[in-house]
């Protein structure tokens, strides 16, 4: 039976539930005054002041009226109730149709339920705003797809067109062609490396434990000082000592793009990166800071998805496949923590990343983080 059909005769049962309980209340107010019958006759007649009463009689004209009003509460539950319940399910059949929608591929639809805030109304706006994030997020895989095929499409069509031209051209250096073939090899690793990287953090495979975002920060700039160092960018470190909890090789990952990312897209000359960690009563927080041009808001908004690089001025050798804040925001995601970049007034980014601070690493009445600095020219 569907559902409809089950709350009609629910509906129906419990009008006529209530209705042969209010005539059997009435009988008996009515009979409750009259004698008991000790082994008198069916027919006794009774005296009642100047009435002659017959408790059969009585009973014989009830009981066809009571028949009567019981078929009709009958009919008028079974209508009414279907009625009733075609009007409450109605919320119902516009979620379900939009459901067959969206398994047809149609994520666009949206069920916009009018009326009061009730239960049906609570789960027709989630539905709208599940359905809002799925094609947003089926939308942000089509693009991923797309800009991945094309920037994995470049590396071999480069070696294909230098293979063609090794090939018709006999006397050409095989030297300088193996180096060009060398790095466009390598740009292609990168790219299927930060792919992996980016697949991972996002299904959230890995182990969760104790890491200390600040030797992380540590290990992030002495492994990135000559690049700093060849491009003539400063780098200074400080803040706190800042426990966190999760995959110790993908927040080193995120680190090193973090910081990466503010010595390539700085000043030609003359720049600096400030990378501070700082502790909050629930959070952990890691700053990083540079100088360079000024960026719009419009422009910043999109850093994070997969293959944007800021300006023009960053097509070189250290320019990176354009996934490193696209990995950053998914590796954040994947430690339940949140991403903020923010243009800074003189020029550059500023980007915080927070994440949780395990319970068992916060005291009540700790005593003020132990806190390191370091400056890196």
């Amino acid at each position: 039976m569907s559902v409809r059909l089950k709350l009609t005769l629910s509906y129906a049962g419990f009008l006529m539930l209530a209705g042969a309980l209010l005539l059997a209340a009435v009988l008996v107010y009515f009979l409750r005054g009259l004698p008991e019958d000790r082994g008198l006759p069916e027919d006794a007649v009774y005296t009642t002041g100047d009435l002659m009463i017959d408790r059969s009689a009585i009973l014989r004209s009830f009981t066809p009226v009571a028949a009567i009003v019981l078929a009709f509460l009958l009919v008028f539950g079974l209508l009414g109730g279907w009625i009733l319940a075609g009007r409450m399910l109605a919320p119902l059949t516009l979620i379900t149709d939009a459901t067959r929608m969206a398994a047809n591929g149609s994520l666009s639809h949206r069920i916009q339920l009018e009326g009061r805030k009730d239960e049906f109304r609570e789960l027709a706006d989630a539905f709208d705003n599940m359905l809002a994030q799925l094609e947003a997020h089926v939308a942000q895989q089509q693009r991923f797809a797309a800009n991945a095929s094309h920037e994995l499409r470049t590396p071999l069509a480069i070696s294909q067109s230098l293979l063609d031209v090794a090939r018709n051209d006999p006397t050409h250096d095989p030297g300088e062609l193996v180096d060009r073939l060398h790095a466009v090899n390598a740009r292609a690793i990168d790219l299927t490396e930060a792919l992996l990287v980016l697949s991972r953090a996002g299904q959230r495979s890995f182990t969760r434990e104790p890491v200390d975002l600040s030797l992380l920060v540590e290990e992030a700039t002495e492994t990135l000082l000559p690049l700093a160092e060849k491009r003539g960018v400063t780098i200074d470190t400080s803040g706190d000592i800042t426990p966190a909890i999760g995959s110790q090789a993908l927040l080193l990952q995120m680190t090193m793009n973090l910081v990466h990312n503010a010595i390539v897209h700085n000043l030609p000359e003359q720049g600096t990166v400030w990378v501070k960690t700082s502790v909050r009563p629930e959070t952990v927080l890691l700053t990083v800071e540079n100088s360079g041009e000024k960026l719009s808001p419009q422009l910043v908004s999109t850093l994070t998805e997969p293959f944007q690089r800021g300006t023009e001025r960053i097509c070189n050798d250290h320019a990176g496949v354009g996934l490193g804040l696209a990995i950053v925001k998914s590796i954040t995601q994947a430690h339940d923590g949140s991403l903020t970049i923010i243009p800074r007034p003189a020029g550059g980014l500023r980007i915080v990343v927070q994440l949780p601070t395990p319970h068992h690493h916060i005291q009540p009445n700790s005593q003020v983080p132990q806190t390191w600095s370091r400056t890196a020219t």
